[in-house]
């Protein structure tokens, strides 16, 4: 029987949903890919299949993650660029063979040069990561409201105003305290 592994925070941004396999940074993190078979069930959820993972790979993604945050985080406060985040995010993109390939359907997939290789799949997230710090796709990156949490996050709404990077997580957790909050002030408001 598998252990039990928290659920992954899926998004529509690959670069920030891949920085959301640790949460809760500034309080108890949540580490969502802690083994190597981890990183290839969220790589295999999120189309870019590889059949393993080994210890240094899992080392490398989890560089890259890390990289993503800072570089994601620097950009939504309007802020310098950490020098060795770009390095390893431009290092990851460069290093990568993936190909797009457009499905019959019409839409793409990538294709990696091998069933094992991580690092293809690592270059494609970085390569999301450059297009959305860059400011290459319609929307913005901003950071979670929830302290505890303050993840890095694109927001695409129409007005660019969200403030939680998961509404079903940390809006609901901050709205539940406002709440509760609220019901030990005025503890008959709820009758």
């Amino acid at each position: 029987m598998r252990a039990a592994f928290p659920e992954f925070r899926l998004g529509n941004v690959l670069a920030t949903s891949f920085t959301g396999t640790l949460s809760e940074r500034h309080g108890n993190a949540v580490e969502r890919i802690p083994t190597p078979q981890r990183l290839v069930d969220w790589l295999t959820v999120n189309g870019l299949a590889v059949d393993s993972c080994t210890t240094a790979q899992l080392d490398l993604a989890r560089e890259l993650r890390e990289s993503i945050h800072a570089a994601a985080t620097a950009a939504a406060i309007q802020d310098v660029l950490p020098a060795s985040a770009v390095q390893v995010i431009n290092d990851r993109s460069a290093q990568s063979q993936a190909a797009a390939i457009l499905t019959p359907e019409g839409k793409r997939r990538w294709r990696l040069s091998s069933p094992s290789c991580v690092e293809d799949a690592l270059g494609v997230i970085a390569a999301n990561a450059i297009d959305i710090i860059a400011g290459e796709r319609d929307g913005k990156l901003a950071l979670c409201a929830s302290p505890t949490c303050r993840a890095a996050f694109f927001d695409a709404s129409q007005s660019r105003t969200r403030k939680w990077c998961d509404m079903n997580t940390c809006g609901n957790r901050q709205k539940k305290a406002r709440f509760n909050a609220n019901q030990r002030k005025n503890p008959g408001s709820a009758e």
